[in-house]
């Protein structure tokens, strides 16, 4: 597995280009088997055959999303026999988390990673990647659904540091708490009306923080697998901090608190 370069791309609604598809049900398989990176299938809804299980099986095994569609849905991106079954290709790799874990650890580093929740801005996920990068965190764990694609403008957003961080796709954030925990990683999240302060947080030890959408923030289920809770303080009385920039901010903290 390759460390020096990750990322993801998912083609621009509403038509990708043809080079970016594969069509038809065995050039999916083997697309998914040679590792070729998969942003997305798009499967006839109630879709039936000896292969379909498979295809459904290798996406739940590489944590690839798939989307039922009605038939115009795929007549409309592609005019070959598509089989009832298109996969959207991707220029980034996701890769797993134990073994992205494994590899900081191994390295001698201290994991810092981040859990993204909900956020479905591209150019808000660019810029929490190009903040990580620059502050030293090894990893983006996000889910494989509710988020936004990690496509052309999140990785000119982030100024092409998602290809340069180890980013994890999950089918659940719940279980990908569990894993860290496992690995004895502290997991923290970024809430508005919890009581401790970002700055007497312990951010030196191995730590991942969850960043929660604007709207909603980080899901209650989330909350509450968190082993701390922490807020940003702010002077005046005003919502709260973009998203990104409370990122930029609690992973500033990290690094000054480690160096």
């Amino acid at each position: 597995m390759d460390f020096r370069k990750h990322g993801v791309r998912r083609p621009a609604a509403p038509r990708p280009k043809a080079s970016s598809m594969v069509i038809g049900r065995q050039p999916v398989i083997e697309a998914i088997q040679s590792g070729k990176a998969i942003e997305r299938i798009y499967m006839l809804r109630n879709a039936t055959g000896d292969i379909i299980p498979q295809i459904k099986q290798l996406a739940a095994q590489y944590h690839i999303p798939i989307n039922g569609v009605p038939v115009e849905k795929l007549n409309s991106l592609t005019q070959a026999n598509h089989q009832g079954v298109i996969a959207i290709t991707g220029q980034i790799s996701y890769l797993d988390l134990q073994d992205v874990i494994s590899h900081t650890t191994d390295q001698g580093l201290t994991p810092l990673f981040l859990v993204l929740d909900g956020i479905t801005d591209v150019r808000n996920i660019g810029a929490i990647a190009r903040s990580a990068v620059c502050c030293g965190a090894q990893a983006i764990i996000i889910p494989d659904k509710g988020i936004a694609a990690l496509n052309e403008e999140a990785i000119k957003s982030s100024a092409g540091a998602l290809e340069k961080i180890a980013v994890c796709r999950v089918n659940s954030l719940l279980k990908a708490i569990d894993t860290l925990h496992l690995n004895g990683i502290k997991v923290m999240a970024s809430e508005m009306e919890a009581a401790t302060k970002l700055y007497d947080c312990d951010l030196k030890e191995p730590v991942a923080v969850i960043m929660g959408s604007e709207d909603k923030g980080v899901y209650p289920a989330l909350l509450k697998a968190a082993d701390m809770l922490f807020h940003i303080p702010m002077s005046g009385n005003f919502e709260s901090f973009n998203v990104s920039v409370a990122a930029g901010i609690i992973l500033y903290e990290a690094m000054k608190q480690r160096s």
